[in-house]
């Protein structure tokens, strides 16, 4: 005669199995992978997708790659000019190859990180302060270029390096504004100096126009009369050509 002790042991073994085959089952998504280690030796890459691993014998280690934006933080450089500025910057990499991001470095983006911030103080370093105010591009290709040459090795590709803020010290913040207004001072006078320049010459080039044409002198004084005339003032100034009295002066030179 069977009792329910007699169906304990197949209940158990049941759940047993329920449990092995719900933690040998493995999903992976489309951005993710799984390198699959067997009794500690590496056994290739999993994923996507659905598969199943051996509980207790396998571990799976799951790496993303999708594109990392990792943010630098702030670093203390001196530049070539021996200034010391406040720099952070952010980066963007990736997993090309997740055995070698696994196998090959302990943990790929905390080496990133430090290698980044590295590589920030040593290529800031080397540069003066308005070079690394005006080029930034320049100084971010070469950044991005030795990051991905060092974590090359590891699987990893860094695909963009962008500094982000520049924090000077107050002095110096100070000093540029002056130099900035120095600048727009001399430019300003520059510009005046050559208006002024062109103005002499144009008036040059009237007075021997009018010099040669004695009829021109004469509808100058017209265009003078007829411009006075409009503001409606009171007292009006004739100006007289000195041909007009050129001859009476002569006759009481003579006499």
């Amino acid at each position: 005669m069977f009792t329910i002790f007699n169906y304990v042991p197949f209940a158990f073994v049941f759940i047993l199995f329920v449990m092995f085959a719900a933690s040998a089952v493995r999903i992976l998504p489309e951005y993710e992978r799984g390198v699959l280690f067997r009794l500690g030796r590496l056994a290739g890459v999993r994923g996507p997708g659905l598969f199943f691993i051996i509980p207790g014998i396998d571990r799976l280690v799951r790496v993303t790659l999708r594109t990392v934006v990792m943010d630098v933080p702030p670093q203390d450089v001196i530049t070539h000019d021996n200034v010391t500025v406040k720099v952070s910057a952010v980066i963007y990499f990736r997993v090309m190859e997740p055995q070698k991001a696994i196998v090959d470095v302990e943990n790929y983006l905390y080496a990133t990180s430090q290698l980044s911030q590295t590589t920030l103080r040593s290529v800031l370093g080397q540069v003066d302060l308005d070079e690394l105010l005006a080029n930034r591009e320049k100084i971010n290709k070469e950044l991005q270029e030795i990051l991905d040459r060092h974590t090359g090795p590891w699987g990893v590709k860094v695909a963009n390096v962008e500094v982000k803020n520049i924090d000077l010290p107050q002095e110096m913040q100070r000093a540029i504004a002056k130099q900035a207004e120095a600048e727009r001072e001399r430019r300003a006078k520059i510009i005046h100096a050559e208006g002024e320049l062109q103005a002499s010459e144009k008036l040059a080039q009237a007075a021997t126009v009018l010099a040669s044409e004695p009829t021109a002198l004469q509808l100058r004084y017209l265009q003078t009369l007829t411009e006075i005339a409009a503001e409606k003032n009171s007292t009006t100034i004739f100006p007289v050509p000195i041909d007009l009295i050129r001859m009476f002066l002569e006759k009481q030179g003579t006499a």
